[in-house]
């Protein structure tokens, strides 16, 4: 993650859970089993070059392992 979230993320969707990931068995393999949900939602990030934005964010989250992988989907 090349960037930091500078606010709470707001909007918090489920967009894929279990099977639906197409990540799922590298998830496992990485990080462990758990009851995997691809998310999305809104939030302010700050870039390496010290600029704010909002931005749309997209994550992996299970119960006990936690959120993983952040990435940009969009600036906006």
């Amino acid at each position: 993650m090349d960037f930091d979230i500078v606010s709470s993320i707001l909007g918090v969707e489920t967009i894929a859970r279990g099977r639906g990931i197409r990540e799922l068995a590298r998830l496992r393999k990485r990080y462990g089993h758990g009851r995997w949900r691809k998310r999305k939602g809104y939030a302010e990030v700050r870039l390496p070059d010290g600029e704010t934005l909002l931005a749309e964010l997209h994550w992996y989250e299970a119960v006990g392992i936690g959120r993983r992988e952040f990435k940009i989907k969009r600036l906006l």
